[in-house]
């Protein structure tokens, strides 16, 4: 069963997003150093402007997301590994695929401000994602196998 048929159904989506918005603010509070402080004062300003953002966007991209994922989750399967190890050996191509969703969609944007903002860390967002993998790889294994 492909990531995205096994994530359809409305109450597991509903706990996949939830522990994805609880991944990102786990993911956040783990920055260390000066690029770290940046990165938190930004999300703690989204967060306070716009309550409720972070979980619009997952939910927004959510569908996009598992779309990228199953040719990987696929993979995984026919070859026997346990998807979530499987994505955390392959976390490179992980993050690849989500953040293929996001550069689309940057891409897309209206606001030109928001599509200079996104080539600005879109080359050090792949290393953070990738930070981010095997939690996502677990949350994935939780709720999808």
């Amino acid at each position: 069963m492909s990531l995205s048929a096994a994530l359809a159904d409305d109450t597991k989506r509903t706990a996949v997003i939830d522990d994805c918005v609880d991944l990102v603010d786990s993911e956040v509070q783990k920055k260390k150093g000066l690029g770290g402080m940046v990165i938190k004062a930004g999300y703690k300003a989204v967060k306070s402007i716009k309550p409720g953002f972070i979980r619009k966007v997952v939910e927004g991209l959510f569908d996009r997301w598992a779309a990228k994922l199953d040719p990987i989750w696929d993979e995984a399967v026919a070859s026997g590994t346990p998807p979530p190890q499987f994505f955390e050996d392959e976390r490179s191509r992980v993050a690849e695929a989500l953040l293929a969703v996001t550069d689309e969609r940057a891409e897309n944007a209206d606001s030109k401000l928001v599509r200079k903002t996104y080539e600005k860390l879109r080359p050090t967002a792949k290393n953070h994602v990738e930070q981010a993998v095997p939690g996502l790889a677990a949350l994935l294994g939780k709720h999808a196998t």
